[in-house]
C-alpha cells in the first residue's frame, strides 16, 4: 500500500465533503462529576474555588470593552447601550462577571440574544451551562442548542451548520476529548478538591470529638472454665450507646473513663505529626489555585514565595489569566455580535482601566518612545506596541525632538503668507486664541456647516493645507474673526465660570484620574478652564450648550447617579468635565444672552426695511382709494 492510499485508508476521506472526516465527531462524553457536583462541592464547599473562581470574574467583569472605528473611539452606539444593560435584570459588571464564573465552573458559558432576526439583538442573557444541550452535526459545528429544564427542552436554538450563526454563542474551554463541550479548571482539579474537602472535614469531626483520638473498649470474660466468651448482639449495641454518651463529643472532652470487671481501654493514638493535616490543605490549595491560574497570595495560602509581594502577584493574575480570558471573550463577541452593527467596528477591552498593569503600562509607553526619539523604532513600530493601528508616513526612523526622518532636509519655516491655516497662518494673528480657532478647522463641508450654526453664522469657508483643503465655518474668515472676537457682546455679560462649575470640573479629572474614562483632550482642556474659572468665549460657550444638549441622553444610563452601579459612568465624567448640570444651566443663560444680543445687532436693519414696507403698503392702499 503506498503512502496516499493509506492516508485515505487512515482518515477516510469522503467525496461528498472535501473536510477530512472524523472519526468519532460529536461523541459526548458524560464526565464523571456533573456541573451540580462541581458546583456544590467544588464552589459551595470550597474556600480556595470560591476564592480563585471570584478573583476572576470580579477582575474580568471590572474591565470595559470600547467600542472602536479603527483607531477611534465611539461614545454614543446601541451595542454600547445593549452592553452597559444586557437586560433589564443585569447591568454590564453583573452579567460579564456570570458569563465568566460559568466558563470556569463548566467549561462552558452561553450567551442569547434576543431580537428579530438579523437585526439589532434587543437583550442578552446569560443561560445556565447544566440546562444547555448541544445536538451534535454530521460537522464540527453543531445544529441545535437546547434548553433543557426537569428533562423537557423548553427552548431550541437552530445553528447554520455552514457558517455557524446562531442566537446563542458558545464560549467554551478546550477539551482535548470532546468536540463540543469545553473542561471545567474543576475536572482538572477534582482529586485536589476532594482532598481539600476531606481534610476540612476530618477536622471538623476531630473538633466535634474534643481534638481526642478514638480508643478501643477490650472485653476479655470468661465463663467457669477459663475460656473466652463473646459478647451478644444487644449486648454490644448497649455498650457502644453507652460509652457515646458518656464520653464522645467535646462536652465530655478529659473525661475520666471508669471501667469494671473484665474491660479493659486503650487508645489508639495519633502523634501531632499524623494529626496535622494543614500540610496536605496546603498541597492541595495550591493545586487548585494552580488549575484556575491564581497566585497562592491571593488565596491566603502560607508559605507561598513566588512573588515577593501582593502587587506582583496581582499582575502576574492579570497578565497570565485574566487577560488572555478578556481576549478570549472579546474574540467571541466580535465574531458573534459586533457585526450585526456594521463589519468597520470592533470590541477592545480598555487595558489602560486596569489599575494593577498601570505602571507596567507606563513603563512600556515611556521605552517605547525613547526608542521612537532615538530613532532605534519607527512610530507605526511603536503603535503597534502600544496596540494602536499604523498612520501613513509612519514608517520612516525618526531622530531628534523635533522627529526630522533621517536622510531628509530639516525643513523650513513656512511662509507666513500661504496658505498653511491650522499651523501657521494664525499663529501670530491671534495668539491666545490659536487653540479656540484650530478646534474649527474641519475636513468635511458639513462639520464646517454644523460648527457656523452652534457659533451663529451660514455656510463655510475653504483653505488649502499640505495641498488638501480644509474648512472653517462661516461664509468669510472676516466674519468668522468678528464672532470670536465680538466685544460688543462679551462686555455686556459676564463670562466667568461659577464656583459650582469650578467644582464639578475638578471632580471629574479626579474621576478620570482613577479611573480612566471619560471625556476627551477637548473635555479637559475646558475642565482646567472652568477650574481656573476663566473668562469664555461666546464660541466656548455656545460650544458647551451644543455638548450638554447632545449628551444629555446620557443621563439615562446606569451608573450616572452617585449610589448606582458602575458611578461614574464615562458619560457623567464627561458630563462634570464640562461642568455639570450646573454648567448646562448657565451655558443655556449664556448662549440665550448672546442670542439676544445678536437678534437686538440686526433688528435695526430688519426695523428700516419694516418701515419702508409698510409705508410702500399705505402708499398702495391710497392709490387704490384714490382710483
Amino acid at each position: 500500500m503506498g503512502f496516499k492510499e493509506a492516508w485515505k485508508a487512515l482518515f477516510n476521506e469522503t467525496k461528498q465533503s472535501p473536510m477530512i472526516a472524523y472519526s468519532n465527531v460529536g461523541t459526548q462524553t458524560q464526565p464523571k462529576m456533573s456541573y451540580s457536583d462541581l458546583a456544590k462541592e467544588g464552589y459551595q464547599e470550597n474556600a480556595i474555588v470560591y476564592r480563585c473562581v471570584n478573583e476572576i470574574a470580579n477582575g474580568a467583569s471590572a474591565v470595559k470593552f470600547n467600542l472602536m472605528r479603527g483607531d477611534q473611539p465611539i461614545d454614543d452606539h446601541p451595542l454600547l447601550d445593549l452592553m452597559m444593560r444586557p437586560n433589564p435584570m443585569c447591568s454590564q459588571s453583573e452579567f460579564f462577571q456570570i458569563v465568566y464564573s460559568y466558563l470556569l465552573l463548566s467549561g462552558n458559558s452561553y450567551i442569547l440574544k434576543t431580537g428579530p432576526e438579523e437585526r439589532e439583538p434587543q437583550e442578552l442573557y446569560t443561560l445556565r451551562p447544566d440546562r444547555m444541550r448541544i445536538v451534535p452535526s454530521q460537522r464540527m459545528i453543531p445544529s441545535a442548542f437546547e434548553y433543557v429544564v426537569n428533562g423537557q427542552v423548553s427552548a431550541s436554538y437552530n445553528v447554520d451548520t455552514s457558517t455557524g450563526k446562531s442566537d446563542v454563542k458558545q464560549i467554551k474551554l478546550f477539551n482535548p476529548l470532546d468536540d463540543y463541550y469545553g473542561l471545567s479548571p474543576l475536572k482538572a482539579a477534582s482529586a485536589d478538591i476532594d482532598q481539600h474537602n476531606l481534610s476540612n472535614k476530618h477536622n471538623v469531626m476531630l473538633l466535634m470529638n474534643g481534638a481526642r483520638p478514638s480508643g478501643a473498649v477490650i472485653y476479655r470474660p470468661k465463663d467457669e472454665a477459663g475460656n473466652m466468651t463473646m459478647l451478644t448482639d444487644s449486648q454490644r449495641e448497649m455498650l457502644r450507646s453507652d460509652l457515646a454518651k458518656r464520653f464522645e463529643g467535646s462536652a465530655n472532652s478529659g473525661r475520666t473513663m471508669v471501667l469494671e470487671g473484665d474491660f479493659d481501654y486503650k487508645e489508639m493514638g495519633l502523634t501531632p505529626k499524623d494529626m496535622d493535616f494543614t500540610g496536605m490543605k496546603n498541597f492541595s490549595a495550591r493545586d487548585i489555585a494552580l488549575c484556575f491560574g491564581v497566585p497562592s497570595q491571593l488565596v491566603g495560602i502560607p508559605d507561598a514565595n513566588t512573588y515577593s509581594n501582593m502587587q506582583e502577584a496581582r499582575l502576574a493574575l492579570y497578565e497570565e489569566t485574566i487577560i488572555p480570558l478578556l481576549k478570549h471573550i472579546q474574540s467571541d463577541l466580535n465574531e458573534w455580535l459586533v457585526p450585526i452593527y456594521g463589519d468597520d467596528l470592533q470590541l477592545k477591552y480598555d487595558i489602560d482601566s486596569i489599575p494593577a498593569i498601570t505602571e507596567r503600562r507606563r513603563m512600556i509607553y515611556d521605552n517605547v518612545i525613547s526608542a521612537v526619539d532615538k530613532g532605534i523604532i519607527t512610530r507605526n513600530e511603536a503603535r503597534e506596541r502600544l496596540g494602536l493601528e499604523p498612520i501613513n508616513g509612519g514608517d520612516d526612523v525618526y531622530i531628534g525632538a523635533n522627529l526630522f526622518p533621517l536622510g531628509s532636509e530639516i525643513p523650513k519655516p513656512k511662509d507666513p503668507d500661504s496658505d498653511d491655516v491650522a499651523k501657521t497662518l494664525y499663529e501670530e494673528a491671534y495668539g491666545e486664541e490659536k487653540r479656540e480657532i484650530e478646534k474649527d478647522v474641519f475636513t468635511t463641508i458639513e462639520e464646517a456647516t454644523s460648527r457656523s450654526q452652534e457659533i451663529g453664522c451660514r455656510g463655510y469657508h475653504a483653505h488649502t493645507q499640505d495641498g488638501e483643503t480644509i474648512y472653517m465655518p462661516c461664509e468669510s474668515h472676516a466674519e468668522y474673526e468678528r464672532l470670536k472676537n465680538d466685544s460688543s457682546i462679551q462686555i455686556k455679560m459676564d463670562r466667568k465660570p461659577t464656583v459650582a462649575m469650578a467644582d464639578n470640573a475638578r471632580q471629574a479629572l479626579e474621576w478620570r484620574k482613577e479611573f480612566n474614562r471619560g471625556g476627551t483632550s477637548v473635555g479637559v482642556a475646558r475642565a482646567r478652564q472652568l477650574v481656573n474659572r476663566e473668562n469664555l468665549s461666546n464660541s466656548t460657550i455656545l460650544r458647551m450648550y451644543s455638548f450638554f444638549s447632545r449628551h444629555e441622553v446620557d443621563k439615562r444610563a446606569t451608573g450616572f447617579r452617585r449610589g448606582e452601579d458602575g458611578f461614574p459612568t464615562a458619560g457623567r465624567v464627561a458630563w462634570d468635565l464640562w461642568g455639570g448640570d450646573e454648567g448646562f444651566a448657565w451655558s443655556k443663560r449664556k448662549r440665550d444672552q448672546i442670542m439676544k444680543e445678536r437678534d437686538g445687532k440686526s433688528s435695526t436693519k430688519t426695523n428700516k426695511e419694516k418701515t419702508f414696507c409698510s409705508q410702500g403698503v399705505q402708499r398702495d392702499k391710497q392709490n387704490q382709494k384714490e382710483l
